[in-house]
């Protein structure tokens, strides 16, 4: 997206929350850390003259979102969430689908097993109440340690291709796999992967979040921007 509003000469701010060590450099001027709640963010679309906000944290950055509509509505700024579709389940995938992180660990079995983690360091805590099992986890930045008796942490950022993620779940046993449905093409090899070696899939629906207009690609996030009303709600 941002270098699509980029090549496209659009006048753009790049906001990262400040969660990890070094983010991915952008072709556009970036700013770093939180607003503070829906009435920071209000007061620097105003201060800024910010026209539109395009929404593209993550399908489970809830709180982000949630202030980003209410933000929105607050000061007449036109939103659109850039949201990749969800995946869907495919012949042979053995997904168990799950509402939350807490349902996630509920899922997974009470014999101790070997569990790739997918889902970030934010939410480990959850599946402390499953000491039992040996947790594998891909972060982006070393953790200040962790809450879990039996985890290997691998540090790492991607996208990651079909052959590294078989790689990484034979090479580490895996047995089973919890993950958030992000969707997109850049986090799905591990899905991909379970589904040749015949793996579950603790798969962790997304949250309801605020109603808002939203497009799949940055391709129809800027014909959005020379059409706001096209969308709709």
């Amino acid at each position: 997206m941002a270098r699509a509003l980029a090549e496209a000469g659009l006048p753009s701010v790049f906001s990262y929350a400040g969660r990890t060590a070094a983010p991915v450099a952008q072709p556009l001027p970036v700013r770093v850390g939180g607003f503070g709640g829906v009435e920071g963010l209000a007061a620097y679309i105003r201060a800024e003259g910010i026209t539109h906000v395009i929404d593209a944290t993550h399908p489970f950055a809830t709180q982000m979102s949630r202030n980003a509509v209410e933000a929105c509505d607050a000061t007449g700024t036109a939103l659109v969430a850039l949201e990749r579709a969800p995946w869907v389940a495919g012949p042979g995938d053995r997904w168990i689908r799950v509402p939350s992180i807490e349902a996630a660990a509920e899922a997974l079995p009470e014999a101790p097993a070997r569990v790739f983690l997918a889902i970030g360091r934010l939410h480990l805590a959850a599946f402390a109440g499953r000491p039992q099992h040996h947790y594998l986890l891909r972060l982006v930045d070393p953790p200040e340690g962790l809450p879990l008796p039996h985890a290997e942490a691998i540090i790492a950022r991607g996208p990651f291709t079909l052959a590294e993620d078989l790689d990484l779940l034979r090479s580490h046993a895996t047995q089973w796999i919890v993950a958030k449905n992000a969707g997109g093409e850049g986090a799905r090899a591990k899905l991909d992967a379970a589904r040749e070696l015949g793996l579950p899939v603790v798969l962790i629906d997304r949250p309801a979040i605020l109603p808002r207009p939203r497009a799949e690609t940055p391709e129809a996030v800027l014909a959005w921007l020379a059409h706001p009303a096209d969308l709709g709600v």
